[in-house]
């Protein structure tokens, strides 16, 4: 028997790279599309096809399912700047909608046997804590209004053509091969990059904002064998850590970790939700529980990993759609 075919999109990126990881130890033949805005060529393991590439490219899309004859299909590619994405809003939808609908055409076309969709907890806004999947999502950013969208694409798709899928909310994920030449996404890896080049750690606001770590090692294999999982099918899955922090005390690990006696700078508060962090009772019950790495170990996992890199230059977006009310830093 053949080994089954699969796509995953943005797998040369943080997540998607630990999910392709997982899908090869699985035995399957896996093609990576990406464009490597996010993400690094190195990442993708050896033997696994790297298609570079944007979701957004319909000919290119049409092309490669026929060639492959995908039957299962991961959706990991995103731009995922969810503070950034009141300011360029236009390249959010563009990007995080219109590539994820591509996608889904051609899953539809080819008969895919399961869409996996990775949609994040901004769907929520702020709610009633723990966020559970029972909620009603009201989000606040454009990002999350994006996710939301794909959300409901996908299951007008399924009772329109039976497509099946399953989508994980992910929160606030860290690790080694997340990238450290962002400063919109990602706080754990602004600190590490700020680390490294020996400056203060940013923090907008007073820091007592709370949210859940994951470390992507305790998630990515559930994703990666979600697909296969019949209760799994036509469900949302909250995915993610159990235990809240303040980034004030991700700012105090930090220091912990790196062992460098950095300051924190605190900027201007910005619009965000305060407190987040989700109920994932769903997610044992449909696929196991797995492990959960304290945020002090994942830190120093992935401050192993990240060390020896250097900091990275991160330059501003280039394409900032509004500059009323973007953040000075962001400039």
């Amino acid at each position: 028997m053949r080994a089954m075919s699969v796509l995953v999109t943005g797998g040369a990126g943080f997540l998607g790279s630990h999910v392709v990881r997982a899908l090869v130890a699985q035995g399957r033949e896996v093609v990576v599309l990406d464009d490597l805005s996010g993400g690094l060529a190195e990442n993708v393991p050896d033997g696994v096809a790297l298609v570079v590439g944007d979701i957004c490219d319909a000919a290119l899309v049409t092309k490669l399912f026929a060639a492959h004859r995908f039957e299962v299909v991961f959706h990991l590619a995103a731009y995922a700047a969810e503070g950034l994405s009141h300011f360029i809003r236009r390249h959010n939808y563009i990007n995080n909608v219109v590539g994820s609908v591509t996608l889904i055409n051609e899953a539809v076309r080819h008969n895919v046997e399961r869409f996996v969709f990775t949609s994040s907890i901004a769907v929520y806004g702020t709610g009633e804590l723990p966020l559970r999947e029972s909620h009603v999502p009201r989000p606040e950013d454009p990002y999350g209004i994006a996710k939301l969208a794909v959300e409901l694409d996908l299951a007008a798709a399924f009772h329109q053509f039976g497509l099946p899928y399953t989508i994980f909310r992910p929160h606030n994920l860290y690790g080694p091969y997340q990238s450290m030449r962002d400063r919109y996404r990602n706080v754990v890896g602004i600190f590490l990059n700020q680390a490294m080049a020996g400056q203060p750690l940013s923090i907008f606001g007073d820091g007592e904002q709370t949210r859940a770590f994951t470390y992507v090692g305790d998630v990515a294999p559930r994703m990666a064998a979600s697909a296969w999982s019949d209760a799994a099918r036509n469900v949302v899955l909250n995915v993610g850590g159990d235990d809240t922090y303040t980034i004030q005390a991700l700012a105090r690990a930090i220091v912990e970790v790196t062992g460098k006696n950095l300051e924190v700078k605190h900027l201007a508060a910005r619009n965000e939700v305060t407190h987040a962090h989700s109920d994932h009772s769903l997610l044992n019950r449909v696929l196991g529980e797995g492990p959960n790495t304290t945020l002090i170990e994942g830190l120093r996992q992935t401050w192993d990993w990240a060390k020896d890199l250097g900091p990275s230059v991160t330059p501003p977006f280039a394409a900032i759609e509004i500059e009323e009310g973007l953040p000075p830093s962001w400039k």
